[in-house]
């Protein structure tokens, strides 16, 4: 008898970091972004590939992306995680979807801190 493989989603936190590309949408003075996105995915690697893909598809420039884990991985590394994030990660989820809660965008202007 073949033993079945677990195929249950997930949702992984991930913190998206873009460059500059045509088209992108950030504000004309901005140098990239970062962005806090909750992807679906059987694993981390496959959340990271499909937030990849769908972000060269929305004409970004992913650079970097950094794991912070499932929502049980966060709540046992002591993370605060409020209802409205919960919330965003429960959708993505139920949607099948990488959810991007917000953007960052970097400046490199004097009066404005580098991110």
């Amino acid at each position: 008898m073949e033993k079945k493989r677990a195929t249950r989603q997930q949702v992984y936190t991930l913190l998206v970091q873009i460059g500059r590309k045509q088209g992108d949408g950030l504000p004309d003075e901005a140098t990239g972004a970062a962005l806090m996105v909750y992807a679906s995915g059987i694993d981390e690697a496959e959340a990271v590939r499909e937030t990849v893909a769908i972000l060269k598809q929305a004409d970004t420039a992913p650079l970097d992306v950094t794991g912070y884990g499932t929502l049980e991985e966060r709540e046992a590394q002591g993370h605060d995680i409020d209802p409205e994030e919960r919330s965003l990660m429960q959708r993505a989820l139920d949607e099948n979807a990488v959810i991007v809660a917000q953007v960052t965008p970097f400046y490199t202007d004097e009066d404005t801190p580098i991110h």
